[in-house]
C-alpha cells in the first residue's frame, strides 16, 4: 500500500467529519446533560448554543436553577470548539473555570459559545512560538428576557504536540 492519494485523504476527512457530527449529536444523551435537561445545538464549526429548561432535577431548594447545572451547561464547549478548530496537532485541555451568579435563573436559560477565526489564529501562533498558551473565554447565561443570570470564565491550556 503506497502513500495516501488525495481521494483517500478526502474520504478519511469526510469520515472523520461525519463521525464528529454524530458524536456531537449524542452529547445530548450524555447522562449529566440528559439528567440536568441540558440540550446543545451546533450552529457552525465555531459556535455552539446550549439551553437548560427548569425541571425538578435542576431546581434548588429556593426554586431557581441549581448552580451546578448552570455550570455544567457551559463546561465543555470552548474546549471542544477549539480542539475542532486547531486540529490534531494541538493539545487542548480545560485548566480552570469560575462562575459568577448575577441573578436567580428561572425558566429556560441559554448560552452561546463562539470562538472567532482571528482568535483561533492568535492562539495557534502563540502555541507555535511559546511552550504553552492559556487563553481565557467568557460566556453569559441568559434568561428568557435576555438578561444575564450568570457569567462563566474558562481558562484553557493549549500547546502544540511534539
Amino acid at each position: 500500500m503506497g502513500r495516501p492519494t488525495i481521494i483517500h485523504t478526502a474520504l478519511l476527512n469526510n469520515f472523520m467529519n461525519t463521525r464528529r457530527r454524530i458524536l456531537e449529536k449524542f452529547v445530548n444523551l450524555y447522562p449529566p446533560f440528559l439528567g440536568a435537561g441540558i440540550r446543545s445545538q451546533n450552529i457552525d464549526e465555531r459556535t455552539i448554543r446550549a439551553q437548560l429548561k427548569m425541571n425538578f432535577l435542576n431546581r434548588n431548594l429556593v426554586g431557581v436553577h441549581f448552580g451546578g447545572s448552570l455550570y455544567a451547561m457551559c463546561d465543555p464547549w470552548f474546549m471542544l470548539i477549539l480542539m475542532r478548530l486547531l486540529g490534531k496537532d494541538y493539545i487542548v485541555w480545560d485548566k480552570a473555570a469560575s462562575i459568577q451568579f448575577l441573578k436567580p435563573g428561572v425558566g429556560t436559560v441559554r448560552a452561546e459559545f463562539h470562538i472567532p477565526q482571528e482568535r483561533v489564529e492568535e492562539i495557534r501562533a502563540q502555541a507555535d512560538t511559546q511552550h504553552k498558551v492559556e487563553p481565557i473565554f467568557t460566556a453569559d447565561v441568559l434568561n428568557e428576557q435576555g438578561e444575564a443570570v450568570a457569567r462563566v470564565e474558562k481558562i484553557l491550556y493549549v500547546r502544540r504536540k511534539k
